[in-house]
């Protein structure tokens, strides 16, 4: 709610706590998304790597996309013009 003496600024749009509850989750798929990425990378590097342990990884790290531009899509909508 808008209060006198409040400042506007249209730089920055205004997020419900809906919204920044959607962006915190997306910053910690976007972490989950990197660390899996490093583990994989990490694992590719092994003398005899473990191909089984790097396709469920890569299969995670897969949803995880998935989930991140499921959210980025709630926050930010196509808008058709």
């Amino acid at each position: 709610m808008w209060r006198p003496g409040d400042e506007m600024n249209d730089d920055e749009p205004f997020l419900s706590e809906e919204d920044l509850a959607l962006q915190k989750r997306l910053n910690e798929l976007r972490l989950e998304h990197a660390d899996l990425d490093a583990s994989i990378e990490a694992l590719g590097h092994m003398p005899m790597p473990d191909q089984l342990m790097i396709a469920r990884l890569k299969r995670k790290k897969l949803t995880l996309k998935d989930e991140i531009t499921s959210l980025e899509n709630r926050i930010l909508p196509d808008i058709i013009a």
